[in-house]
């Protein structure tokens, strides 16, 4: 277990911030806080070089053009970012972040972009986009994701992405697209990568705990009532919701519904 500050990086949360995603960051020093356990908060602007001393990297969701932005600065420190997590550094990436740690993306216009090679995956835009609430469950037999709750968050994306051989998804979509294959996102030795936005980590702190678990080791437990009931509320929400999308597709196959 570390005994110094654990460092939260923040990257270019000007470009990567869209739904309230910068607020993960914030969810996981929070949590170290109220546990007595020293953090760190430290915000990554655009154009500076992100340093290799952080123990978490953060990054969230953007639009196409501030995707664009953010991917073309980040390709400069893919050796520094690959350089921290082998060393042990954790990462969580949201929609935009989770495209560009992959090994590519095709945008609506239909120009391929390297990314950063973080991941064994590719993303191409689809022809609609993928909006609304999503749950989401987490990968189970042993895996990384295992002991997770269902997960919940929305999304606003036009990504479909194909994970390759060997990379686990986060879990399985119940309600949603998520990747737009039946799963959302990755995870992998400490990498989380997701579509859920919310913020993710606010609306599942499970999921932040888990994060902040492989850089301290095991955790004090938290009074999370709160958050527990506003999390059934949500999912009570998305329960009705199931069915109805079910109902619908349904007539629409059938061609009883325009």
């Amino acid at each position: 277990m570390t005994t110094s500050a654990v460092r939260i990086g923040l990257l270019y949360p000007e470009l990567l911030g869209t739904y309230g995603d910068r607020g993960n960051a914030l969810v996981l020093e929070r949590r170290l806080a109220w546990r007595g356990m020293p953090a760190e908060l430290v915000e990554v602007r655009a154009g500076t070089p992100v340093p290799a001393s952080l123990d978490v990297y953060v990054l969230g969701g953007g639009e196409d053009a501030a995707q664009a932005a953010a991917g073309s600065a980040l390709r400069e420190s893919a050796a520094t970012l690959g350089a921290a997590r082998d060393a042990g550094a954790a990462c969580l990436a949201v929609c935009a972040g989770l495209q560009l740690l992959g090994e590519r993306y095709v945008g609506v216009d239909g120009a391929p972009v390297a990314g950063l090679g973080l991941i064994d995956a590719e993303t191409v835009a689809g022809p609609r986009r993928c909006v609304g609430e999503c749950v989401v469950d987490p990968a189970g037999g042993g895996g990384e994701g295992a002991g997770l709750p269902l997960l919940t968050g929305f999304e606003n994306h036009a990504g479909r992405t194909v994970l390759g051989p060997g990379v686990q998804p986060l879990g399985t979509v119940r309600l949603g697209a998520g990747n737009g294959n039946g799963v959302d996102g990755a995870i992998g030795e400490r990498l989380v990568a997701t579509y859920l936005h919310g913020p993710v980590l606010a609306r599942n702190p499970a999921l932040a705990d888990l994060i902040l678990s492989w850089i301290v080791g095991a955790l004090p437990a938290l009074d999370d009532e709160i958050v527990l009931r506003l999390r059934a509320e949500r999912l009570r929400s998305q329960g009705r919701t199931l069915p109805q999308l079910r109902r619908r597709r349904r007539q629409r196959r059938s061609g009883s519904v325009a």
